[in-house]
């Protein structure tokens, strides 16, 4: 039990990591907090918060391996390498690519609702 408890603590220290030395992890809290206000306002459904929750933490989680990679490869690779730069260069593109994803979503869902409550 001792051992699952301090696994907790690991993982709650590598996240608070993530948003103390990631300017990225910050800019993606900031959207996060938009996104519950907007969706809070715009009354969104169950599924709807559902399916933002799990983007959310796609991006978010992608974002902390992202930032694991890019240490590790400065550890290992302190200099300048080509194969260094086009492993950070892939996961940071995963990053992207999950954020482009959940920025279609979000205006998907939000647009909907704004639209209806336009029209």
């Amino acid at each position: 039990m001792i051992k699952l408890i301090k696994s907790f603590g690991y993982a709650i220290k590598g996240m608070l990591i993530a948003v103390r030395e990631e300017q990225n992890m910050r800019i993606h809290l900031v959207a996060i907090g938009v996104v519950t206000i907007v969706g809070i306002y715009l009354g969104l459904s169950a599924l709807e918060w559902a399916i933002l929750a799990l983007t959310i933490g796609l991006v978010v989680s992608l974002e902390m391996m992202n930032a694991a990679i890019e240490s590790l490869v400065d550890h290992v690779s302190p200099e300048y390498h080509k194969d260094a730069g086009k492993i950070k260069d892939l996961a940071a593109g995963a990053v992207l690519v999950a954020a482009i994803v959940a920025t279609v979503i979000a205006v998907y869902i939000f647009g909907n609702k704004i639209f209806n409550l336009i029209f």
